[in-house]
């Protein structure tokens, strides 16, 4: 019952039995003791109800049961968050680090940010059951363990680094996976209801990632580097990427991609608050680069669309938010791709959860509470039937 619970969330006890097969008068008996001990909790289902029955009680674990933490390391930043038991996330939190920093100094930030976030009464370490870890990069927890390219090993290595830290660090079962495809998870599953089952997600920020789900599945592929969008080649670019390769799409429509189309341009824009602002001012130089972004970006998430017929495509990273320019631009070219299918187009939106989307898709991966992880990653052969999301805490 308890892992039912943990990963259903709340249930009424005929559901339960539904699920586990008891009968009523077992499960009654189990249910009160449980109550008795404070390790469930009941609320009465607010749900409108025919007739004049009484209101189903609902049994959900009690939130100071257990807590679960998800941390996204981006290149710039890592932000951390805490959801109860009862799938309720009750914090989070974030802190930036320059993108040179190197994997010890990301991880005592992070390690720094959880001590100062355990203050708060709602919060307790030592009931923490799992730790999820979004890792930047093309990167997959199948990586072999030993890798000859340097770029992938010097990964490979950075990943155990980071780990291990956390396993010495806490006593609790610790999970990583690329970051951009737990955000993927995260908004393909949604607040409430049925998840997305076809979709796309791409992640524009200091570097370029992506998510697929297809069929209602999170994809990782054969060994689990599917999602790496900002690795595809885009027309028209010759510089070096990161990876080795040239024209990536990372090279064009990162931060830093921007960055240097502005200098080129001969604009004086150094970061992103200095683009935002030309932006926002209608600088025609800096609209034009925009506009360049959103085309690179709408040619491969059009492609793609052409290939796998998404029902969404979902933007997330602080690019997005220079100006509503890119979207637009994505959205038109993206039409473009898919002519003569237009009447199949994907709705393009921005991502609801913003930057927690990565921490919060780790929470779920935790709990295994979505159908999309069924077969996923490293995560196969767990129970993946639970229907109740990660929902924001109402609480004040």
């Amino acid at each position: 019952m308890l892992q039912l619970l943990r990963e259903h969330g709340g249930m009424t006890r005929g559901e339960i039995a539904t699920h586990i097969g008891l009968s009523r008068t077992t499960l009654s008996e189990i249910s009160g003791d449980l109550i008795e001990r404070g390790v469930i909790s009941v609320t009465q289902d607010a749900a409108p109800r025919a007739g004049r029955g009484r209101p189903a009680e609902i049994l959900t674990l009690d939130p100071a049961a257990g807590q679960y933490a998800g941390v996204d390391f981006s290149h710039r930043r890592v932000r951390i968050v805490f959801a109860n038991a009862a799938h309720e996330i009750i914090a989070s939190d974030n802190t930036a680090y320059d993108t040179s920093a190197d994997w010890p100094a990301r991880v005592r930030l992070s390690l720094d940010l959880i001590a100062q976030m355990s203050e708060s009464p709602a919060l307790h370490l030592d009931g923490l059951r799992g730790i999820a870890i979004g890792f930047p990069g093309p990167f997959s927890s199948r990586l072999p363990r030993r890798d000859t390219e340097p770029v992938a090993e010097a990964r490979r290595a950075g990943a155990e680094y980071v780990r291990s830290a956390f396993e010495s660090h806490f006593s609790t079962p610790i999970l990583i996976d690329n970051n951009t495809r737990l955000a993927a998870l995260a908004e393909a599953a949604g607040d409430v209801g049925a998840p997305t089952e076809h979709l796309l997600y791409l992640r524009l920020s200091a570097g370029i990632g992506g998510g697929l789900v297809i069929g209602g599945r999170l994809v990782g592929g054969a060994a689990g580097f599917a999602g790496e969008l900002g690795h595809i080649t885009v027309p028209g670019s010759q510089a070096d990427c990161a990876c080795g390769k040239r024209g990536c799409l990372e090279t064009v429509a990162s931060l830093g991609g921007i960055l240097q189309r502005c200098a080129d341009a001969g604009v004086s824009a150094t970061t992103l608050s200095d683009v935002t602002a030309a932006a926002e001012k209608g600088d025609p130089l800096v609209l034009g680069i925009l506009r360049a972004v959103g085309e690179s970006v709408g040619h491969v998430l059009g492609s793609l669309a052409v290939a796998t017929n998404p029902a969404e495509i979902v933007i997330g990273g602080e690019v997005a938010d220079i100006s509503p320019v890119i979207i637009e631009q994505i959205a038109a070219t993206v039409g473009y791709e898919l002519v003569p299918f237009s009447e199949f187009s994907p709705r393009i939106r921005r991502t609801v959860l913003g930057d927690e989307a990565g921490a919060i898709g780790g929470i779920i991966a935790l709990l295994r509470n979505s159908p999309l992880l069924v077969g996923y990653g490293e995560l196969q052969g767990e129970s993946a039937r639970a229907e109740t999301l990660v929902r924001r805490s109402t609480r004040k």
